[in-house]
């Protein structure tokens, strides 16, 4: 077998070089039609430099718009979707529905309750709506802060800082995620449970 000469291994080496980086290309872009393949509109983990979503019926969120509403009732929405969906989809908000009372900014959470409260006399949120005392359990992705307020162990701090922790998060699914809120201990978690609903 001739032996090369130095100027053959250097195009042969280029070549081989070559073959590598197309190569290497090849997989980058087959790796990448593997992660866009599993987007959808749905919420998205991330593993190994890879973006995964789910799809299908994973892609919505089902909530229960309920108080000053037109059309009462429960609603399938896509995920992403915000508290303004939800009252819009129910119909619209009616005449005497206090929309300021609540953040129609939130995200939605899958299973939900929506509660928009009443305007009562001299525009405060009439009970019956979702907002007395002792009225019965409160929307976690919808609570003010007053009606947070009226929960045993929250004082104004806290309730603020669920309010604000609930908006980071884009709205929340559980109670229990609440544990991550300075302020709230074992004690106030058990009165949040049985005051809130998700």
């Amino acid at each position: 077998m001739p032996e090369l000469s130095r100027s053959q291994i250097a195009v042969y080496g280029a070549v081989a070089v070559a073959l590598l980086l197309l190569g290497a290309r090849a997989i980058r872009a087959e790796g990448s039609k593997a992660s866009t393949s599993y987007q959808s509109s749905s919420s998205s983990a991330s593993s190994g430099g890879f973006t995964f979503r789910a799809s299908g019926p994973a892609g919505d969120v089902v909530v229960d718009v309920t108080g000053a509403v037109a059309r009462p009732g429960v609603y399938r929405l896509p995920v992403g979707s915000r508290v303004t969906d939800a009252v819009e989809r129910a119909g619209g908000a009616t005449g005497a529905a206090m929309l300021e009372a609540i953040n129609l900014a939130a995200r939605l959470a899958d299973g939900q309750q929506v509660v928009v409260p009443k305007r009562g006399p001299a525009g405060t949120v009439a009970t019956g709506a979702g907002a007395g005392a002792e009225e019965g359990p409160i929307s976690l992705g919808t609570a003010t802060e007053e009606q947070l307020d009226t929960i045993d162990g929250i004082g104004p701090v806290t309730a603020r800082n669920i309010v604000e922790y609930r908006e980071q998060q884009g709205g929340l699914a559980s109670v229990d995620q609440l544990d991550q809120v300075s302020g709230i201990g074992p004690a106030t978690m058990e009165s949040l449970r049985a005051r809130l609903q998700p």
